[in-house]
This record gives C-alpha cells, structure tokens and sequence, in this order.
C-alpha cells in the first residue's frame, strides 16, 4: 500500500470518475493494481520509439476490463518522459477513413488532443510550436554570444529553422508542412498572430477547400481523408526535432468499424489500419507509436471484424503456443486478463483508503470486510466469465458512500443485507459490443 496521503482534489477526480464507470485523467498511480507484464511490454516499445523505431500494439478486452486505465496509464508515463500524445476515440463520425470528413474527423480529434507532461489536458499544439521557436532562439544565443536584437542572431535562429523545415520537407507531404513550419516561424517572430492562427487552423485540418488555403497561407493542398495519416508522421518527425522524445497515438473503440454496416466501407478501414501498421513495422514511420483499443468480437469476429481482413488476420493472429496465463506480450495484440481476486482486493483497499481520507471518517473496511465483499462479488453466477473491474470498483464505492452516510449501519450488516444482491440479465448473444453479461445491484 502506498502510505502517500492522495490530495483532495485528486481524491475526488479518481472517486467520482470511477464510480461514473470512466477512467480518471490524473491521479492513476495511486490506484494501479496489476497489469504489470502488459505495462512493460509497452514500456519497452516507448524505448525503441525513443530511438527512432516505431511500434503498433492493439490492446484487446472487453468492455470494463481495463482498457481505457491501461491506456491513460501509458499515457501519463510517456508524457512524463517527454513525449507528446493524441488521443482519439472512434465513433460513426470518426473513422480511419471515410468518404464524407470521417477520417480527416479522427486527425482533427488526434491533433486538438495534442497533450506534453506542462499541458496534459489536451490543445497543445500551439505552446509546441511555441516552445520551439523560443527553444532555437535560446540555443542560437548560448552558440554565438549575440544579444537579442542583433542582426547576426536572426541569422543563426533563420539558419537553425531552416535545417528542421528542410529535413521534413524530405517527407511524404513534407515541402508544404515544412513551408508552413517557416511560416508560422516569421509570424512569431513578427508578432503576426493572424498568420500564427491561420497556419494553426491548417495543421488543425480546418481548411475544407484548396482555394481557402491558397488565398490564406499560399498552399494549395490541405489535409484529407485520405493522406491524414501522412501528416502525423511528420508531426512525429517534427515534433523529434523541436525537442521531444516522439509521440504516441492512441485510439479506442474500434468496435466502431466492426459496426459500420457497408461492407466495402469497413474493408477500406481495415485497408488504412493495415497501411499503419505495416508503416511502423517497416521502419516507414519514426519516433511514432500507435496503439489501438478493442474489444475481442470487433477484433476476432470473421465475418465483420478485424480478422475479416485476410491481410491482418494473417498478421495479428495468435500462434499454437499462446493460450490464458501465457500470452506473449511482444505480440501486436495484448489481450488483457481479468484482474484476480487478490488484485481486486488491493485496490479496493486503496480506494477505501482514499475515500475515508476524502470525506474526513475513520476507515471502517478491515481486511476481513474487504475479504468479504470480494468473495461475494466473485462468487455471483457467471462472474468468473463476465466479471470486470469497472462493476467492482463501482460497487465498491457505492459500498463506500453508503456506509459514510450511515454511520450507524456496520460493513457486515451492508453485506449481508438482502438488498445486496445480484441479478443476471439475459445476455445477448449476437450484441455488436461484445458477447458479455451484464449484472446490476
């Protein structure tokens, strides 16, 4: 247990989002329990990225399972060491690729979620190209001793700039990203804030037509459903050479191509996820990591999910040798095991802890209490298939509140209530979500 007390505000953020069934944006080292094979598995692909390789990694469980904590939780580690990261959940509107903005709809939710460890709340993207500019004015001072001011600095700043805009010019739709680079660089340093949002509304994929561009910047190309991914490959490069470690992308809900109807239309999503991934296996993509969240029928199922694509099934399939208990975690898919018991426990008493803490009360949950509560929740019909760590905590913290509220009632006299019991709804066999039973209090 950590004895290190949670602030208040934190406290309230964890308490409040897990109870809403929603992983918490700050605080999650207080309460990660388990998962500690799949942590550094992706940790060591945040090593290679950091040298110039790049990696995919689909993580795979259902609904409740752990999938959002674990990728807020790699998301705080690699901010902290200096990466910057976009995230983005899909959804009818966002796509990987679509025909009417869906695809460009994913890179303009990816870059407006740009986020670096002094702005971890997302909008980024101007204090980066910021931070830039001031970064190679302050390294052009050090090397040549010249004041502000002087002539001969601007020279060297102009010289510094250039040598970053010509290095991404030499990528897939670098001439114009580069072009735009130095743009937004002369505008800063003339204080020209219209040119500064102009060139931002354009990385921001904000420019639904040529011509729009052309009489605002002087480019006639914008970003696209179907070259988006090609510019965060330069922002990866870009972003490398303003000073941080790479970026890393994350996108859920994948479930969200399993469900679009048109055949055709999800093959081209399959297509574009294929694309990405052997881009980063292949050494095409730098300094860029990308990991994708989903549930096993939108990844398993072959009749609409990812395995449908003969081309990704034959990459992302597991061998003969990996089965529950011993996956292979160097794999493209990690699928996530159910916490146990004994994980499940810890945490409880971890949030216990915080929520006595929180509301000012002596914390009432010994271990014989939490021991109990544990084995009734997983004892319940159907729970050592269906049962996830979202309903737990839920649970457990609905525990929590009404014991502070009634002082009066004992840990026991709440547990073996007859209220407190578990009714299982009819599973729905063919649910596009997933093949899970749902249980309520």
């Amino acid at each position: 247990m950590n004895d290190k007390k949670v602030p208040r505000r934190i406290a309230q953020t964890i308490l409040n989002s897990l109870k809403g069934g929603v992983v918490p944006r700050i605080g999650l080292p207080y309460i990660t329990v388990g998962r500690k094979n799949e942590i550094q598995a992706l940790l060591h692909d945040v090593d290679i990225i950091a040298e110039g390789g790049a990696s995919f990694r689909f993580i795979v469980g259902r609904y409740g399972s752990g999938k959002s904590f674990l990728l807020q939780t790699i998301r705080n580690y690699v901010m902290d060491k200096g990466f910057i990261v976009a995230d983005a959940d899909l959804s009818p509107e966002r796509r990987l690729q679509g025909t009417r903005g869906q695809g460009l709809a994913t890179y303009r939710e990816l870059i407006g979620n740009l986020s670096t460890k002094t702005k971890p709340e997302c909008g980024a993207l101007t204090l980066i190209l910021d931070r830039w500019i001031s970064s190679v004015q302050n390294n052009a001072v050090q090397e040549t001793g010249l004041t502000p001011g002087d002539p001969e600095l601007a020279k060297a700043v102009d010289k510094k700039i250039y040598a970053v805009t010509s290095s991404i010019s030499e990528l897939v739709h670098g001439f114009e990203f580069a072009h735009l680079l130095s743009q937004y660089y002369h505008a800063y340093i003339h204080g020209d804030d219209d040119k500064k949002s102009r060139v931002v509304r354009w990385f921001r994929g904000e420019y639904a037509l040529k011509r729009e561009a052309k009489e605002a910047l002087g480019i006639n190309i914008i970003i696209s459903d179907d070259d988006w991914y090609d510019y965060i490959k330069l922002f990866a490069s870009f972003f490398r050479l303003a000073g941080y470690a790479g970026m890393m992308i994350m996108i859920d809900e994948l479930v969200n191509i399993y469900k679009i109807p048109n055949v055709i239309t999800r093959q081209n999503n399959y297509e574009k996820m294929l694309t990405m991934y052997n881009d980063t296996l292949q050494g095409k993509a730098r300094y860029l990591g990308i990991i994708m969240g989903a549930t096993p029928q939108a990844i398993e199922d072959k009749r609409r999910g990812i395995y449908s694509y003969e081309a990704l099934r034959s990459r992302l399939a597991e061998g003969r040798f990996s089965k529950p208990g011993a996956r292979d975690l160097l794999a493209p898919v990690i699928r996530l095991e159910p916490l146990v018991a004994e994980e499940m426990m810890v945490l409880c008493e971890k949030l216990a802890l915080m929520h006595s803490e929180l509301y000012g009360y002596d914390n009432r949950m010994k271990t014989e209490s939490l021991a109990a509560f544990i084995k009734i929740e997983f004892e319940r019909i159907g729970a050592d298939i269906n049962i996830t760590p979202r309903e737990v905590i839920r649970d457990f913290i609905e525990l929590l509140d009404l014991l502070y509220q009634n002082p009066n009632m004992t840990v026991e006299e709440m547990l073996q209530s007859d209220d407190f019991t578990y009714t299982k709804s009819e599973a729905v066999s063919d649910n596009a979500d997933g093949d899970y039973a749902e249980f309520t209090l």
